[in-house]
């Protein structure tokens, strides 16, 4: 039995590890490789939950990504699971960050350095366009008018008519409290 914790213990810290040294531009990034090695390789979480923890780990004060590393881990192998996912969520960046700092000025002025970053922004855009779009398939496939609409909705708002994001997520925040709670009455009522 302990053979088995520790294998699992130790799998989490490596994928947690390899997620966190590979992905390079923050919270949203992560995810898709969670759902590759969590979701569809080990099989251990569901699509559902993962986005689950996810919306919780936006929620929560603290980088996105170390906060769903430790939902996952906390949901896989429970507190020891979830300490061994957030060490070794953070330990690559804290690892790269003091290299970095010890050589600030080479790097500053380095131009294949500026140009690996530049083309590292590209492939962060490409991720994210690629979770929104799983996000909404997902969306689409509950079959909630409300919901497909309010993300192009939101975009609008945003961008062409330059409402204040903060406006925007508290408004979609209370239309989705209301449906949930005019839902949740209506299945009362049925019972």
């Amino acid at each position: 039995m302990k053979s088995k914790n520790l294998k699992l213990y130790l799998s989490l810290f490596k994928i947690n590890f390899y997620i966190s040294a590979f992905t390079f531009g923050g919270g949203y990034v992560v995810i898709p490789m969670m759902r590759k090695y969590f979701v569809n390789n080990l099989k251990l979480i569901n699509e559902e939950e993962l986005l689950d923890m996810a919306a919780i780990s936006q929620s929560t004060p603290g980088a996105i990504a170390v906060n769903i590393s430790v939902l996952v881990g906390y949901r896989i192998a429970g507190l020891t699971g979830a300490i061994i996912s957030c060490v070794g969520a953070v330990l690559p960046p804290l690892l790269i960050l003091t290299v970095i700092s010890s050589s600030y000025s080479a790097f500053r002025d380095n131009r294949i350095i500026s140009s690996i970053l530049k083309g590292m922004e590209a492939g962060v855009a490409a991720t994210i366009v690629d979770l929104v779009i799983d996000m909404n398939r997902e969306i689409l496939k509950d079959k909630n008018w409300l919901l497909t609409l309010m993300v192009p909705a939101s975009f609008f708002a945003n961008f062409f008519l330059n409402i204040n994001v903060v406006l925007i997520i508290i408004f979609c925040s209370f239309i989705c409290f209301a449906q949930s709670y005019f839902k949740s009455r209506r299945r009362r009522s049925k019972i």
